[in-house]
């Protein structure tokens, strides 16, 4: 499709009050007038010839396979045409993203050139890539040219194992900022890992006679942490884990928690089994031990859809105490708005947790949290201030029951969610509570 631009508007409009006052000043000069917009309209006939048929382009569209919930994706656009010029880009996309923004460049003649679009996503699910749209200029820049390339792309958002990363990484490096750096395990546990030489300010009662009088110096066991152990990552897929906060679902900000655990656990020798539940049980995947389990958990959490219907913790619970045949930790990532609606929750964590250790997650609420903060301004916001109370303090209320029922409670920010879940996790382990 071709068509003027802005500057062939404004040319040609900028001549007709020029024409009028001439034509009124001197009746005769009316013809400079009409030559004026002849050559104006030529020009553009002109322009429009050249973007027609001497500018060819060809494109090529690259995006990932798999892009990640919560950061920022890139779609690269490689374009070559036959001559320089000016170029928008734009995408037709489909699916859980943020509106693609159109971007301006400029290509070189006969030169491959690359451009970038960004591609923000807020859900998991599937972007679907339609179509191209291309306008290119002619070169006095009076006649664009609009190309739509048909596409047939499709990616997979998938919890984000980015995050996973950077938070893995933050855990093992020695200059980690405190709070968030992987506790050291040796000197810990039951579980003997080898002799090393006594020096002063080590527990005296580690030392190993027998090899001491063997090796005839001062020798201490050092121990760590037993492994083995079995992980289960229940997570609730119900409606209120659908709730968004900073723009992502609660849902897949306890999926990037759960997988930095994972990841974390297995390099520990433990063994992580997943299990999804909402009003009935979705998804059980056995636990099992090693770094190549991780693809496994993260394709488990990657078929948990977004549900609308009520969590229903007698059933999904019940069926979960079933299928545990030994000593297990297990974390339980959920949501609860007050104490009413959290009396079954309560009950049936408390029963799971007479016979494996439970660590209950849930999401601090920030909106909550902002509208006490808030100097009220009108009747309405002091309201909305004492509802927001009363939540905060209802939280606060079950939270203390299932502590004193022997559930270890965690809420946390986003942004802290998955570093103490893990804290948490490496204390349970070195206080051999599983």
């Amino acid at each position: 499709m071709i068509h003027p631009t802005q500057r062939a508007a404004l040319m040609v409009g900028a001549g007709a009050p020029v024409m009028l006052v001439a034509a009124l000043a001197a009746p005769q000069s009316w013809v400079y007038g009409l030559a004026y917009l002849g050559a104006a309209l030529a020009l553009i006939a002109m322009d429009g010839l050249v973007v027609l048929l001497r500018h060819r382009v060809e494109s090529h569209v690259t995006c990932p396979a798999m892009l990640h919930i919560g950061e920022t994706e890139h779609v690269t656009v490689q374009l070559m045409t036959s001559r320089a010029t000016p170029v928008e880009i734009g995408l037709d996309m489909e699916g859980p993203v943020h509106p693609v923004a159109q971007i301006s460049g400029r290509t070189q003649g006969g030169v491959e050139s690359h451009h970038v679009l960004d591609v923000e996503t807020f859900r998991r699910g599937i972007v679907k890539l339609h179509a191209l749209w291309l306008r290119i200029q002619g070169p006095f820049g009076l006649v664009a040219r609009t190309l739509k390339r048909p596409l047939d792309l499709e990616s997979a958002i998938v919890p984000n194992i980015a995050a996973v990363k950077r938070d893995a990484l933050n855990f093992s490096a020695s200059d980690a900022p405190i709070g968030s750096k992987r506790q050291h395990q040796k000197g810990t546990g039951t579980e003997f890992d080898a002799l090393r030489d006594y020096v002063a300010g080590l527990d005296s009662r580690s030392i190993d006679w027998k090899h001491s009088a063997r090796h005839r110096r001062l020798v201490c066991k050092e121990f760590q942490t037993e492994r083995n152990h079995n992980i289960i990552l229940a997570l609730d897929t119900g409606h209120l884990m659908s709730e968004p906060i900073e723009g992502v679902p609660k849902l897949d900000h306890a999926i990037t928690a759960l997988l930095l655990l994972s990841y974390v656990s297995l390099m520990a020798g433990d063994r992580v089994g997943v299990y999804g539940f909402d009003a009935r049980a979705h998804t059980f995947t056995a636990p099992a031990g090693g770094t190549g389990v991780l693809p496994r958990i993260q394709h488990a959490f990657s078929a948990l859809d977004y549900s609308t219907e009520e969590t229903n913790f007698t059933l999904a619970l019940a069926e979960l105490g079933g299928r545990l045949r030994r000593r297990s930790l297990v974390i339980v990532a959920s949501d609860f708005v007050d104490t009413v609606t959290a009396e079954l929750m309560i009950e049936n964590v408390t029963h799971l947790a007479r016979r494996h250790v439970v660590v209950f997650l849930a999401l601090r609420e920030p909106s909550l949290e902002l509208r006490i903060a808030t100097p009220p301004n009108t009747l309405e916001d002091v309201a909305g201030a004492v509802v927001a109370h009363d939540l905060l303090r209802d939280r606060r209320e079950v939270f203390m029951k299932l502590e004193r029922m022997g559930v270890m409670c965690l809420e946390a920010p986003v942004g802290r969610l998955g570093p103490d879940l893990v804290n948490r996790y490496l204390a349970i382990k070195m206080r051999e509570m599983i």
